[in-house]
């Protein structure tokens, strides 16, 4: 019986350890990120500074129901704002297009033109599968050093603290969000992306793909 007792304290004890570590990890990351991006992102454009690119974090057109996506929609109208102020000189743009039928950079290039942006200024980025994806290939492939990224805020201060980790100069132009109830499961969704920011950091994970560099020019 004691043994029995002892066995089931100690499995209490490890339970509890655990649960308050996956609590700090939590709450910490969230506050990691956050902090990290104060007087990094920026509401309107007349705020941003000069750089030579954008970058436009990918997301689909449209939405499950194949209607129109408002996160897509305003980043795209973000974008524009950037390159019409003249912050921006060139736009890259980063998503998924791991299978055929899927193409989000295509998908926005294809909306910038139409809004306007002549598509000698629009670059590609086809594997940016996830916004680590995203940062390591513009410093990688497309030769980035500096970048004002364009998403909504909470997806700008993660992509600034993964940009700085790869040693890269990151501001964000955070594009208009989602009301409360659409964007409910997106900010579950990213209390957790935040968490596995540290992961991938502590075990050194990288890009899926990097490949030949590509010139902005």
């Amino acid at each position: 019986m004691k043994l029995k007792s002892s066995r089931s304290k100690l499995l209490k004890r490890v339970f509890l350890f655990t649960f308050l570590l996956l609590l700090c990890w939590f709450f910490g990351a969230n506050w990691a990120i956050r902090s990290n991006a104060e007087g990094k992102v920026f509401d309107q454009v007349s705020q941003c500074p000069k750089v030579k690119t954008a970058l436009v974090l990918g997301t689909s057109r449209t939405n499950k129901r194949g209607n129109e996506n408002l996160y897509f929609s305003y980043r795209i109208k973000a974008a524009v704002e950037l390159y019409r102020a003249g912050k921006v000189r060139f736009i890259l743009v980063s998503g998924d297009n791991s299978i055929k039928t899927y193409d989000e950079p295509t998908d926005m290039k294809n909306a910038l033109v139409a809004a306007g942006i002549p598509a000698s200024r629009i670059y590609l980025d086809y594997a940016g599968f996830r916004t680590l994806d995203s940062m390591e290939r513009a410093l990688k492939v497309f030769g980035q050093k500096e970048v004002i990224v364009v998403s909504q805020r909470f997806h700008n201060e993660r992509a600034i603290y993964l940009g700085e980790h790869f040693g890269m100069t990151v501001y964000g132009y955070n594009a208009r969000d989602v009301a409360k109830m659409g964007g409910f499961k997106t900010k579950v969704r990213e209390r957790f992306a935040r968490m596995k920011v540290f992961w991938d950091i502590l075990f050194g994970i990288d890009s899926k793909f990097l490949g030949e560099q590509v010139e902005i020019s």
